[in-house]
């Protein structure tokens, strides 16, 4: 078994009900929750011109290839009615596979780590809550998060799992 972890986020609709939905149905499709951080309110980040998103993070363990669970986790997406109209635009449901203790992968479908999960405090923000001594390219995540904190908001949400 490999831990992973995975960024969910909706800004489209019912955000939190989307973000729950997300979690119960990878468990029914046997993915083994590790740990869910608590969940944040967000500006979009990349295309700035749209609702703010809700996100957490998920920790998980997989026992297949990274690709297989990229596969569940698009499924997933389709089933809450994600469709990609444009990069980085409004999604009723965003999971993305953001890293992995002991896989890596570059292919035509999943980079891993994710390329810029370091440059968002979306991500590392309830990363950091599961995992607070993780260290990423000789920094730590809590001098990373310091550092992104002046050009991001990001605020826990009120609503919890």
């Amino acid at each position: 078994m490999s831990l992973y972890y995975i960024s969910v986020g909706s800004n489209m609709g019912d955000r939190f009900r989307y973000l729950v939905n997300a979690v119960f149905d990878l468990k029914k499709r046997g993915i083994q929750m590790q740990g869910l951080s608590s969940i944040y309110e967000t500006e979009p980040w990349g295309k700035t011109d749209q609702t703010p998103f809700l996100n957490a993070v998920l920790a998980v363990e997989w026992m297949g290839e990274a690709e297989e669970l990229l596969d569940i986790l698009q499924a997933t997406e389709i089933r809450f009615g994600r469709v990609r109209h444009e990069k980085w635009g409004p999604r009723t449901l965003d999971l993305d596979l953001i890293y992995s203790d002991d896989k890596s992968c570059c292919t035509d479908r999943l980079t891993l780590p994710h390329p810029y999960f370091w440059e968002r405090l979306f991500v590392l923000v309830p990363l950091e809550e599961l995992s607070p001594d993780f260290f990423w390219e000789g920094q730590s995540i809590h001098n990373r998060i310091t550092f992104l904190e002046g050009g991001q908001t990001i605020t826990k949400w009120s609503h919890q799992w």
